[in-house]
């Protein structure tokens, strides 16, 4: 698909905490983003909003008001994958962020480590290329959870030149390693490692924020919200952690009574050793099962049994054991995930493995135990997966292809710009008038009625013809020798006699809609030639005194069996498929 113009171009969502949709996963690809095109519109009317553009600095409409941040690709939720697709257009001004991937605004909950970007091709007037967002309007303090967890996953290196690297939040040190590098314009830090979530809900104390510390950055803790959806008793959390390292718990009032701590997103084997604040007086009863959410049924519960040590504990990783040191008050147990995923599906092939805390206490303290825990627990920094080298070479077949034929799906876009003149505008010293197709550039010089006709199917020029006038031979034109199939762009120059006449034959012929062009001075059509039903794409523009219509580009999907084009053949395919290759060798 293409989109332009947006202040946000595409955002995907999936179903709450546990998706009901397990395993599913979303994808975009062969899709042109734009920021601001050189469309660039009019005031008044139903623009609502009117202000400075990022890309050339020109009066344009915006999409809202001139301090809204414009993104292309919006990552939400997820698991969601981009791929094969262009970035073009992505300016900020002085009052506006604007980037080619952000995040949704004040995200109250969970993004999987699994939305992942590949192949894409950014344009050289793409100045952002990822955006974490900063407080202020819009992002108000940019801390709520989702925003807190924000990360996604370069899988070869076209976002960030790091093959294999995640993209976080620059101050989330659950996620970070000493070798990542920090990229302060994107408010992001690129990491390498292995990530996954641990979906916790508590009961029995409401409203409690969580603070977790990295045993590896105490002083960076982070603090989450939670949400509440269940009733007053319950709140659940769910942070992304780097996996094969060591975090501890710890709350802003008393310890909930009951805590459920889920896998998500585990691979066999992964883990992580967390550490839960507690009343020294407190007993436990820790169990682990696993959990068929389709079923509602629990299967392979095991309880826990205690060690005296942190170094015991450490010693038996596959174990089920636990550790409390009641001084510092941290109860230490492993989350290990012992069986494998399938696809997309967040929990384990037996359902979603998970370790049940359930605690008796008479203390009514504070269970905040990093003030005892630190220095004790802390731990030198280090990467488990190495950070790959940066690769300065361009990415070699990224991006959406201007015509592509494939089997799924047949897919293809054509690149149209379009640039009338009135007389008005040549008096002022501009001299450009021209049609350009798929950056294949047609001037012309004479005043009159220019159109070019492209073939739907191909996306080539088939035909080009010039009018001084509306007479008889244009009419004749229009009524019959447009080819059939055929998408037809018309420009003007100066003010051509029956200007103000032709719209009514171009709508009468099926090329485009019915529109206002009394007293213009200028016109501009995109229609077609050939379908029953026409093409809602089809538009046919107007200029006038100060309102010029300036260059108008359009990006016109090609190929639609609507249009009457028919998937090429598999021999066919196949014959475009070794051209390809050979002339990528060449």
């Amino acid at each position: 698909m293409s989109f332009a113009d947006n202040g946000v171009g595409l955002s995907f969502a999936s179903d709450g905490s546990y998706p009901k949709d397990e395993g599913s996963s979303q994808e975009v690809r062969q899709s042109l983003f734009v920021g601001e095109s050189q469309n660039r519109g009019t005031n008044g009317g139903q623009n609502k909003y009117w202000g400075i553009g990022g890309t050339d600095r020109k009066m344009r409409t915006l999409p809202r008001n001139r301090t809204f941040p414009i993104r292309g690709f919006q990552i939400y939720d997820g698991p969601v994958r981009l791929t094969q697709s262009t970035f073009r257009g992505f300016i900020p001004t002085p009052e506006r962020y604007t980037s080619a991937v952000g995040f949704n605004l004040k995200n109250t909950w969970q993004l999987t480590p699994r939305n992942n970007l590949s192949q894409l091709s950014f344009h050289s007037t793409v100045a952002l290329r990822a955006f974490f967002g900063r407080p202020g309007q819009w992002f108000e303090e940019n801390d709520l959870d989702g925003d807190k967890n924000s990360i996604f996953h370069d899988v070869d290196g076209s976002v960030t030149g790091y093959r294999d690297a995640y993209v976080g939040r620059a101050d989330n040190y659950l996620i970070q390693h000493p070798d990542c590098v920090k990229i302060p314009e994107w408010n992001g830090a690129i990491c390498s490692g292995s990530y996954s979530q641990v979906y916790i809900q508590t009961w029995g104390a409401p409203s409690l924020s969580l603070s977790i510390n990295r045993d590896e950055y105490p002083n960076a803790p982070l603090v989450l919200r939670g949400i509440n959806s269940q009733g007053a008793s319950s709140q659940q959390y769910q942070p992304i952690l780097m996996m094969s390292k060591s975090y501890s718990l710890h709350w802003n009032g008393p310890a909930p009574r009951e805590v459920v701590l889920s896998l998500i997103n585990f691979d066999k084997e992964n883990w992580v050793l967390v550490g839960l604040c507690y009343p020294s007086d407190t007993t436990f009863q820790i169990m682990s099962d696993i959990y068929d959410r389709q079923k509602n049924t629990f299967d392979d519960i095991t309880d826990y049994g205690p060690v005296s040590s942190l170094a015991q504990l450490e010693a038996k990783p596959t174990e089920r054991k636990y550790f409390f040191d009641q001084p510092v008050g941290l109860l230490w147990f492993y989350l290990r995930a012992r069986h494998g995923r399938d696809g997309h599906s967040y929990c384990s092939t037996k359902g979603c493995e998970r370790v049940k805390v359930t605690t008796t206490t008479s203390s009514k303290q504070i269970c905040n135990c990093t003030a005892k825990a630190y220095p004790k627990y802390t731990k030198t920094p280090s990467a488990v997966v190495p950070m790959p080298a940066p690769n300065p070479q361009p990415c070699t077949n990224c991006g959406a292809k201007e015509v592509v034929f494939s089997s799924e799906p047949w897919m293809s876009y054509l690149h149209t710009q379009v640039k009338s003149l009135s007389r008005k505008e040549e008096e002022k010293g501009d001299n450009a008038s021209f049609i350009t197709v798929n950056k294949v550039t047609m001037q012309f010089s004479q005043p009159g009625f220019f159109l070019v006709s492209v073939d739907a199917c191909s996306g080539k020029v088939i035909k080009k013809a010039s009018f001084m006038k509306v007479d008889t031979k244009m009419k004749q034109y229009l009524k019959t020798g447009i080819p059939k199939r055929s998408i037809v762009l018309l420009a003007t120059r100066g003010q051509p006699e029956g200007l103000v006449d032709v719209a009514p034959h171009l709508v009468s012929f099926g090329l485009a809609k019915a529109a206002d062009v009394h007293n213009k001075e200028s016109l501009a059509m995109w229609g077609f030639q050939g379908a029953s039903s026409p093409p809602t794409w089809i538009s046919l523009q107007a200029g006038q005194e100060d309102n010029v219509l300036g260059l108008q580009e359009r990006y016109l999907p090609l190929s639609l069996e609507t249009y009457g084009c028919l998937p090429p053949s598999t021999e066919k395919r196949k014959d475009l498929e070794l051209l390809k290759k050979a002339t990528e060798q060449q």
